[in-house]
């Protein structure tokens, strides 16, 4: 085991400079994947993929534009994103969990239906970490499928889930209400937490459409008190417009 460590570690010191040159030229001088023939051996090479992945991974974080769409680019032709989708097929979650976040970091949006399946899941993390990457790819449209989820979300996973909406872009908040219409309670707790936490008071027609139709006690008490919270909140906007 030493040994291999310390021939991976000489490995990454040799591979670093290389790709840290390609990932330049295809940054800033927008070089494409087939202008790098040169290092085709090496793009066959696991350690030099795998930090290849971790340095494009981390650069996309870092930037947006068309330095965000070269990297995108350079990530699906050299082949990248099949790297990405193998994980998901890994017997360990852990990994499974690495190749979501690849896959919505780089804005794969073709993969969301891959990771509506991985939300369904009955490890905790996994779940979590599929809806946020399912957030990430399609706003709260990517939660609509939790209607219909069989597994009972604890409240850590419920604020998991309503950090990843907050963190998204808000203008694109929509479908929220179909989680009311869910046969899960935990689902319809998750749908009215997102309402009130983001202050969504258009939603509130279909909060009050839940309180008439709820027989479950906790749902109903839930759903008075974000409704309530909505209307003094409404109030309190048209109170600033007209002043």
């Amino acid at each position: 085991m030493r040994r291999l460590k310390l021939r991976n570690q000489k490995l990454e010191k040799r591979f670093t400079p290389i790709i840290e040159h390609i990932l330049s030229l295809n940054l800033f001088e927008s070089a494409f994947f087939s202008e790098f023939s040169a290092y085709e051996k090496l793009f066959r090479n696991g350690i030099f993929r795998n930090l290849m992945m971790e340095s494009i991974i981390n650069l996309h974080q870092n930037y947006d534009g068309t330095y965000a769409e070269n990297l995108e680019n350079f990530y699906m032709d050299s082949g990248l994103i099949n790297d990405s989708y193998k994980k998901l097929n890994s017997e360990h979650w852990q990994i499974k969990c690495k190749g979501i976040n690849e896959l919505a970091e780089m804005n794969v949006a073709e993969a969301f239906g891959a990771l509506v399946k991985m939300s369904k899941s009955s490890n905790k993390i996994l779940t979590i970490v599929a809806i946020n990457a399912c957030i990430k790819l399609n706003g709260s449209n990517g939660i609509r499928h939790l209607a219909r989820h069989k597994h009972s979300f604890d409240l850590w996973t419920q604020l998991n889930i309503l950090d990843a909406l907050k963190q998204g872009n808000l203008a694109h908040i929509q479908g929220l209400e179909y989680l009311l219409t869910s046969k899960n309670n935990s689902v319809i707790s998750l749908g009215l937490k997102a309402i009130s936490s983001l202050n969504l008071s258009e939603k509130a027609p279909f909060v009050q459409e839940l309180i008439d139709d709820t027989t479950n006690e906790e749902i109903l008490t839930e759903a008075k008190t974000v409704l309530n919270r909505l209307i003094v909140q409404n109030n309190r906007s048209l109170k600033y417009e007209f002043q």
